[in-house]
């Protein structure tokens, strides 16, 4: 239960920061469409694109998308909690949280954009440094959010 709790307030700290970002500055973060159309062709043995935003759309992509984005931001707290024991939600500290979050960058780097067309840390994407960098903040804003859900709960056990 705790980690769906931090799971979901860390994943709601970084959707919170990307429409920050996109309205601030202008920076469009990853639609989770394209997750759920990378999720959605499982089923018919499709696991890497050329291109994924080539590829055909399937129906509830979206829907798909930002069930897996919560999903996956719970599996990681949950290893949060696996790592620093469910002892930890008492009195909660900020390092396990950061160093989960960025590693959890290997994700995206390793995984997600290299079965979506867009090469290991996306090094075929037309500016791969900003894309790192943006995996970066991103994964180190969930960190952040982590650490910040895993604090309020800790008012409540």
């Amino acid at each position: 239960m705790y980690s769906i709790i931090i799971g979901v307030g860390a994943t709601i700290f970084m959707d919170l920061y990307a429409v920050f970002i996109k309205r601030v500055f202008n920076i469009q973060s990853l639609d989770f469409a394209i997750v759920g159309r990378w999720i959605g062709n499982f089923k018919n043995g499709i696991f890497a694109h050329q291109n994924i935003l080539q590829s055909e759309k399937i129906k509830g992509e979206r829907a798909i998308g930002w069930i897996s984005h919560y999903a996956i931001g719970i599996s990681f707290a949950f290893l949060l909690l696996l790592i620093c024991g469910i002892d930890w939600v008492k009195n909660p500290t900020f390092l396990p949280c950061i160093a989960i979050g960025l590693a959890t960058t290997i994700a995206p780097w390793f995984l997600m954009q290299p079965a979506f067309g867009f090469g290991i840390a996306a090094s075929k994407t037309p500016n791969p440094n900003l894309s790192r960098l943006r995996s970066l903040q991103t994964h180190f804003i969930y960190g952040l959010g982590l650490y910040l859900a895993a604090l309020g709960l800790s008012f409540l056990v």
